[in-house]
């Protein structure tokens, strides 16, 4: 019988989960944006991604934040950004945000570097009719 070993492994599993909100959520009152998007981004959360992107570009010089913390970002999670933020783009109380990161993503990466992300040709596809 497995059964027990299933339970603390998802009770683990859960134990962890809460453990990296709380740090997100530290991550924030401190205002240590780019550990907090690499958490948000590997938590596979569009929304608080979206919050830290919100979070940075109401600081003073905020563009500029945000473009320092976008380019350090590792490629995969470029891509996953790019892909929470074709979702973002659709709605106008989130499509500031998600231009402001993706004219970022186009000044700062290479077109041959764009066209190695995963998903770019269908992220292309559904930005054109809303940008």
């Amino acid at each position: 019988d497995v059964t027990e070993i299933e339970e603390k492994e998802a009770q683990a599993k859960h134990e962890e989960q809460i453990i990296k909100e709380q740090e997100l959520s530290n991550l924030l009152h401190e205002k240590r944006y780019l550990k907090a998007l690499g958490l948000a981004i590997s938590l596979d959360r569009p929304h608080t991604v979206l919050m830290v992107v919100k979070a940075i570009l109401k600081e003073p010089e905020g563009r500029k934040r945000l473009e320092e913390n976008i380019v350090r970002l590792r490629k995969d999670q470029k891509e996953a950004v790019l892909a929470f933020l074709v979702t973002w783009n659709t709605n106008s109380r989130n499509c500031h945000e998600a231009q402001a990161v993706l004219e970022t993503l186009l000044k700062h990466e290479a077109p041959d570097n764009l066209l190695q992300f995963s998903g770019i040709k269908s992220a292309v596809e559904s930005l054109l009719p809303y940008t």
